[in-house]
């Protein structure tokens, strides 16, 4: 069972978020980079007991600069066997989405695993057209995959409910909270990723038809108001006046 795990750079969750380039851009100026956590947490664990399972091989894939050789690294340590970087600076969804397919269909994969979405920008975007590229099924948001007999068996959270799917590979799957549990890379897996190898691929061309008109930060969150449990008609008045809720 031989799986490819989608893997991207994000911003640290207490990364100062600002934009140069006339608000086009972000700045990544003192900014710490992490691998996406449900990229990590989720979809590599998920690949990577699959393989502890059936046997076969983990790679794992990453459209970027040589900036990101850092975090494909971490993967490697997680237990993913080999990595792949396309070596471009990722333009768009699109962009990533056809890198990704353009790799996959010169070589062979059970199953492709990403994160439901990124932490930076939550698009939740990349798997789909992955699967729209190469034709196949595409499971999104999965919380829960078991292995039945010669297929799976992929549970995923809906309104109002759950919903389970069948299928046989090759398919496409995101995975949410609840696909696997985190592991943490221990010394041997941290010297042992240094080994492993890092193959290191051109890109195919892209013309993207989409481009960033300007990025802006939301408003700032005001203060909190404290208001005495006896005094209901205080906290009234500033529902009405203030908050204008009422």
């Amino acid at each position: 069972m031989n799986s490819l795990v989608c893997i991207s750079k994000t911003p640290d969750t207490t990364a100062k978020i600002s934009f140069v380039d006339g608000n086009t851009a972000f700045n990544e100026d003192g900014v710490s980079f992490i691998l996406n956590p449900y990229d990590e947490w989720y979809a590599l664990v998920r690949a990577i007991e699959l393989k502890e399972e059936k046997g076969g091989k983990v790679t794992v894939i990453n459209v970027g600069d040589p900036s990101n050789d850092i975090i494909i690294r971490k993967a490697l340590a997680i237990g993913a066997d080999e990595a792949v970087r396309i070596n471009k600076k990722a333009e768009s969804s699109a962009d990533v989405a056809l890198q990704v397919a353009e790799y996959v269909k010169n070589n062979n994969f059970d199953i492709i695993f990403l994160g439901k979405e990124t932490i930076d920008y939550n698009g939740a975007e990349v798997g789909a057209m992955i699967a729209e590229h190469l034709d196949l099924d595409y499971v999104s948001f999965a919380s829960k995959m078991e292995s039945n007999g010669d297929g799976f068996k992929v549970t995923r959270d809906i309104e109002g409910g759950i919903e389970e799917i069948a299928l046989s590979a090759p398919f496409v799957i995101s995975a949410a909270k609840g696909l696997a549990e985190q592991r943490i890379p221990n010394m041997k897996g941290i010297m042992m990723a240094k080994r492993k190898p890092l193959n290191v691929v051109e890109p195919v061309g892209f013309n993207g038809h989409v481009n960033v008109a300007s990025f802006s930060l939301p408003s700032e969150k005001g203060g909190v108001t404290m208001v005495d449990p006896e005094n209901m008609e205080e906290l009234v008045r500033l529902l009405k006046e203030e908050a204008k809720v009422l």
